[in-house]
């Protein structure tokens, strides 16, 4: 799983073994602190760890007693942006106009999935993928911020992996 090359104690994950999906799901988590998601620097494996069960769901065990990363969450604004961009992007004026609307102020994320579900259900599918890759795209950012992957690596994942086109329209 592992490559002999710089980063985290000289070696480097195999982008492949590792999953994005669970990495995407810890950095968009905004619910609390009683809990965290970690990663293995050296097998990418990642666990769920809580103050009250430890990572093994028996056993408390406090943080920094741990050989393993936190993934922290990012803040919210980072996934507002997507729907902000999403918005912009879509092609039927009305629909952008709509939902461009629904994500001013409070409440915004849930006003905006109202509108999609409620309004605009032929965008869910063109949504759900433009979202899910810019996920996947933060948790890439992730483990090259935290010399888990090169750069190369990163710039190899994107380029294979672009963000879906937003011209589908409503009809």
């Amino acid at each position: 799983m592992l490559r002999q090359r710089r980063g985290y104690g000289g070696l480097v994950l195999d982008l492949s073994r590792v999953d994005l999906e669970e990495i995407a799901t810890a950095l968009a988590d905004q619910t609390a602190y009683e809990y965290r998601y970690l990663i293995n620097p050296q097998t990418g494996v990642i666990v769920f760890w809580t103050s009250d069960t430890g990572i093994d769901g028996q056993t408390p065990v406090d943080l920094d007693e741990l050989d393993l990363i936190c993934i922290d969450p990012l803040p919210s604004y980072v996934w507002y942006q997507d729907m902000a961009d999403f918005a912009d992007r879509v092609s039927d004026e009305q629909a952008r106009r709509q939902l461009a609307r629904a994500i001013r102020g409070e409440g915004a994320f849930r006003r905006f999935n109202n509108e999609l579900y409620e309004q605009y259900p032929a965008l869910l599918p063109v949504w759900t993928a433009f979202r899910d890759t810019r996920a996947r795209h933060r948790a890439v950012d992730w483990l090259q911020a935290n010399s888990l992957i090169d750069s190369d690596t990163a710039t190899r994942y994107r380029a294979a992996h672009p963000e879906p086109e937003v011209t589908a329209t409503t009809a």
